[in-house]
């Protein structure tokens, strides 16, 4: 399990990498808040993370380094046209992450064959599988 700093950490990324000119649109605000809230950080920390980020902390676990990067994609889909700059933003996130190029650039590749480009999970999981074995 990962402890408040990571979970503050992964918060403060995804924050990050919804900031547009500054601003988080109010769907994906709405979604961090929800994620917030499966992590158990409060609307008031969280907030807090929005005008303060935290710095980045390494997940040890590859498992949840690949739960915090379909966090990621589900964010990149959230009902806007996906530029080149962001495909590269999130790519460079998942590398930081430790997980692998090859892995990335599939899951991007594919979310492209999905309704709402939503990768489900269980292909997600596969994907990292196949790479990280």
């Amino acid at each position: 399990m990962i402890n408040r700093a990571q979970k503050m950490s992964l918060l403060s990324e995804m924050i990050a990498f919804a900031k547009t000119d500054n601003n988080i649109k109010s769907i994906e605000y709405r979604f961090l808040l929800g994620i917030a809230q499966q992590l158990e950080i409060s609307q008031e920390d969280f907030d807090y993370l929005i005008e303060f980020p935290v710095t980045y902390v390494h997940l040890k676990s590859h498992s949840e380094r690949i739960v915090q990067f379909h966090r990621l994609v589900l964010l990149l889909n959230l009902g806007r046209e996906i530029t080149p700059k962001q495909l590269v933003k999130i790519h460079n996130f998942g590398l930081r992450m430790g997980l692998s190029h090859e892995s990335i650039n599939r899951v991007l590749d594919l979310m492209e064959s999905f309704p709402d480009k939503v990768v489900p999970p269980d292909f997600l999981i596969d994907i990292f599988t196949v790479q990280y074995n």
